[in-house]
């Protein structure tokens, strides 16, 4: 009984190598006189058998290009396939009849191309059909970078006659959060001094420094008149004095200015992936340009300015083309053109590519300048002279510092409910006439979450308390 079961066993795994050794290409197709042939399909350089019922004794192929064929016995026909494409395959009996036409359809070898794309990417329920002379695909991968790689694979088996009918499975839309925040310090500092002399009886004396160089502003101000300053911002300490017949005058000047501005914008965008967004907060200036018809008016961006294109490339490592901009008015400088006075742009940009994943957060730019000048005017010589040449010197110092820092971060996102979303407005009551004219009250109460909250009294403990 042992050795029954022995023998089966041992005939059962002859059987199932010899099945797994022979080829994929040995099929036959059996064609029956008076009948229609079925359709011979046939993998590029791969082989099959065609067995007629009846002797032949005439073969011929339409295309010899697409497959070729050779005889194995008078019924028997051997067909190698060469290049993707369709012919016919005609045989003919001993008397010159015609026993059957065989349309046969030669195709890439899809076999192969499953095999290595199993092996390439496991796990990846894609699917792979023939289509006349090329490969359709389908199904969803888990990422783009995964469906790149097996179209590179497909068009190795059939060039430019891959049909992609796949689709990326997962989250596919992205949101940048992007903090821009820019600090800009200004210090400024003059000092300057006028010295004039006047007066004389036999030799009339008339000279001076600074804003005294002017005879009349000298002569203005020892007859007891103010002087203007160019700035009246400025101190001014004015003194006149005489000796003999000859009249002293000083005038000292003095401007000290500091000055901050911070700028700061968090857009948050919601893109879909390969696809772009574009942001801008600001606003546009008009720029007159001269043409054929006269003068026309074009606008010119400025502000904060994002353009971003993400790419979800596997997983949750997202690529990122992104495009960012601080612009602003620069009033310091301008141009004067046919009447108009256009005034010049400041402006930081940035423009990088970089790969993160889900929730990362990267600076990709990070500016610090740093300006500093100072001028000292002179009378010559009389400047050179100790303590007394101050009154023939001016000087004047200028310092000014700008940081700019731009971080990203990120988010695979998901749509939600709306009801989920709330809006700055949604807990702002407009105010009744009588909150309004009887007790002051531009907004009515607070309504929702946020209002329930303000009611609240927080006299305990709250919170995390860290002794």
């Amino acid at each position: 009984m042992n050795m029954r079961n022995f023998l089966t066993a041992s005939c059962l795994g002859l059987a199932l190598v010899t099945s797994a050794l022979s080829p994929l290409s040995a099929q036959t197709l059996r064609v029956m006189e008076g009948s229609a042939s079925a359709p011979l399909n046939v993998p590029m350089n791969r082989a099959v058998v065609v067995e007629s019922d009846v002797s032949f004794a005439e073969l011929s192929i339409a295309n010899p290009g697409i497959a070729d064929i050779s005889t194995l016995s008078d019924k028997s026909i051997y067909v190698l396939g060469k290049t993707p494409g369709r012919t016919t395959l005609t045989l003919l009996g001993p008397d010159g009849k015609l026993i059957s036409n065989v349309d046969v359809h030669v195709t890439p070898d899809v076999a192969e191309f499953k095999e290595r794309l199993q092996q390439i990417l496991p796990g990846e329920n894609i699917e792979v059909r023939t289509a006349n002379d090329g490969i359709v695909m389908s199904g969803t991968v888990s990422s783009t970078a995964k469906l790149d790689r097996a179209l590179d694979l497909a068009e190795r088996y059939a060039p430019k006659r891959v049909s992609n009918l796949m689709n990326v499975g997962g989250t596919q839309q992205v949101m940048l959060k992007v903090r821009f925040a820019e600090m800009q310090r200004s210090v400024s500092k003059n000092l300057s001094a006028s010295l004039g002399v006047s007066g004389g009886n036999k030799l009339g004396v008339n000279a001076g420094g600074g804003q005294f160089a002017e005879a009349a502003k000298l002569n203005s101000f020892l007859d007891g008149n103010s002087i203007t300053s160019s700035n009246q911002a400025q101190g001014r300490m004015g003194l006149g004095f005489t000796a003999g017949s000859l009249e002293f005058a000083v005038l000292l000047e003095a401007l000290e200015s500091k000055g901050v501005v911070r700028t700061l914008a968090e857009p948050n965008l919601t893109a879909l992936s390969g696809q772009e967004a574009k942001f801008l907060a600001g606003g546009e200036y008009p720029i007159p340009v001269s043409d054929s018809d006269g003068i026309s008016i074009e606008y010119k961006p400025f502000g904060v300015e994002l353009n971003f294109t993400p790419t979800v490339v596997d997983g949750d490592i997202i690529n990122l083309v992104i495009n960012a901009a601080v612009s602003s008015v620069d009033t310091t400088t301008s141009v004067t053109a046919s009447g108009f006075s256009v005034n010049a742009f400041k402006r930081r940009e940035t423009s990088t590519t970089v790969e993160m994943r889900d929730g990362e957060s990267f600076a990709i730019a990070g500016l610090l300048q740093d300006d500093f000048r100072d001028l000292n005017g002179q009378v010559p010589w009389l400047g050179d002279i100790p303590i007394i040449g101050a009154l023939f010197r001016s000087a004047e110092y200028q310092r000014a510092q700008s940081e700019l820092v731009i971080i990203v971060t990120p988010h695979l996102v998901t749509p939600t409910r709306g009801e989920a979303l709330a809006l700055p407005t949604d807990r702002v009551k407009l105010p009744s006439e009588k909150d309004l004219f009887l007790f002051g009250n531009v907004a009515g109460k607070q309504k929702g979450a946020a209002g329930d909250v303000a009611r609240q009294d927080f006299s305990g403990s709250y919170g995390y308390v860290m002794e």
